[in-house]
């Protein structure tokens, strides 16, 4: 690999982009070094899939650069290499969701997203892997395999976020887009020592067949800094008329510099939620250790967590994912040859979605207002909330999810990650940030939440905090050596 490859490929999202815009890099040679690392390192961690022919991605470059010489810039990502990940459909490539009943499917037009990041100058060079339809924080799937973690390919990389993250933290695309549900955008760029943005929902507006209720799934960014992930965020935020709940808000804001004084700034730690949470050994711990890094930067740090039924809480999420899960997998479940191809996960959501009754589901519905406003009740005391994004390290990758933590044995496939529901549930927006690594080198991070559509404010928290510990780049994956 060659030093112009390496060069290129280390800059970060908005350092590249002012490069391609200065024409000191062509969007040609942007495109071959990505190539060039794809081909080096992603056979070992199986992170972009679908990968579109060289030659075709080459041209696709050079066009870009031919418009460049004429003076015209599609947008802040223009000339930009970037696999979406497979739950976003991108006309013309594959669109398989992870499932073996789409494994030859072919987008014939772009989601809301993947338009705004056309426009915006991408050049659509594959897919990043996830596990099947998304269910689950391990990312494998009967299509296309497992991808291995960027630390340790050993290990998983998390889910469903899962071949975003490793993409990104091996440097084989600038910035990713990735969707969270239940911590996609929290738990991989733990897992992979990167900052990984959950939005309020509206702030990226998807399409669907009932655009009138708030869903739990959200789509938003990951990236080596928050000022990547803000650069990300301005092309794919803003309104949108076919989806009337899409914030209003100018998506610019969070392009520009997010450098500000955080002195002063609370923060309250939830920890394990009042012990409700197990954790393996290590986790937390590092957890607040890093508290210790935003008091340094002049934070106001006390361990405080709102008085609630979290278990409650819980169950009335398990209500909504299935009733969620079942609505858009009930066509598939009904046919028997589809239903032989679902994984026994899909099956049991989609069992539990058709059981519910009306009451239910306005009962859950209701849980989730309480437990919003308790949170804004409880944040007029605090700024932002802070807990573990993960509880545990990267397991190993052909486990399907872990069956125990922390002592205690897991009742569901997604019980493991109980600690990123509360702020599912709440609507408010989450910034994973490194938060350091265990003994044997698996990293883990935290959950910075803001207030509602406060996701600018995350952005500038994160900021301040990278600027002060540098994670991404004091522990890079031993593979990118290799390289």
């Amino acid at each position: 690999m060659t030093s112009q490859t390496c060069a290129i490929v280390e800059l970060g999202a908005v350092a590249l982009s002012r490069a391609i815009h200065a024409r000191s890099i062509s969007c040609a040679a942007v495109m071959g070094a990505y190539l060039d690392r794809i081909e080096r390192l992603n056979p070992a961690v199986n992170a972009i899939v679908a990968l579109q022919e060289r030659a075709d991605l080459l041209r696709q470059a050079a066009a870009r650069d031919a418009e460049l010489a004429r003076g015209r810039s599609r947008g802040p990502l223009h000339g930009f290499p970037l696999a979406v990940k497979d739950l976003a459909a991108v006309a013309g490539l594959p669109f398989t969701q992870g499932s073996p009943i789409f494994r030859d499917r072919i987008a014939e037009s772009d989601a809301i997203m993947v338009e705004r990041l056309r426009r915006g100058g991408a050049l659509f060079i594959g897919k990043t892997n996830t596990p099947e339809f998304g269910l689950g924080s391990q990312t494998f799937n009967p299509v296309h395999g497992t991808t291995r973690n960027a630390y340790d390919p050993a290990r998983t990389a998390g889910g469903s976020s899962g071949g975003a993250a490793v993409a990104v933290a091996l440097r084989m695309q600038p910035v990713a887009d990735g969707s969270d549900h239940a911590g996609s955008l929290r738990n991989p760029p733990a897992f992979n020592n990167l900052f990984g943005l959950r939005p309020c929902y509206g702030r990226i507006p998807q399409a669907a067949p009932d655009v009138f209720t708030p869903g739990l799934a959200v789509e938003g960014a990951i990236g080596r800094s928050p000022a990547d992930i803000g650069l990300m965020l301005s092309v794919q935020a803003g309104p949108d008329p076919r989806n009337p709940l899409a914030i209003a808000a100018d998506p610019a804001a969070f392009a520009a510099p997010l450098a500000r004084d955080v002195a002063g700034t609370r923060i309250a730690w939830l920890g394990d939620l009042r012990g409700h949470l197990p954790f393996e050994p290590g986790v937390l711990e590092l957890g607040q250790a890093a508290l210790k890094d935003f008091a340094a930067i002049g934070c106001e740090v006390a361990q405080a967590c709102p008085s609630f039924d979290f278990e409650a809480l819980w169950q009335d999420w398990l209500v909504l994912r299935a009733w969620f899960t079942a609505s858009s997998l009930r066509p598939l479940y009904a046919d028997p040859v589809k239903r032989a191809l679902l994984k026994p996960e899909a099956i049991w959501e989609v069992e539990r979605g058709l059981a519910l009754d009306a009451d239910r589901v306005a009962a859950a519905q209701a849980g989730r207002s309480a437990w919003y406003e308790t949170l804004r009740a409880f944040m007029q005391r605090f700024d932002f909330l802070a807990l573990p994004s993960a509880q545990v390290f990267p397991f190993d990758a052909a486990l399907p999810w872990p069956a125990r933590v922390g002592g205690r044995d897991m009742d569901t496939y997604h019980r493991w990650m109980q600690v990123v529901i509360p702020i599912t549930m709440s609507g408010l927006p989450a910034l994973n940030v490194p938060a350091g690594f265990s003994p044997e080198g698996l990293p883990t991070g935290i959950q910075i939440v803001g207030r509602n559509h406060g996701e600018r404010a995350c952005l500038e928290l994160g900021a301040a905090y990278d600027a002060a510990t540098r994670w991404v780049e004091r522990r890079r994956p031993p593979l990118l050596d290799a390289a």
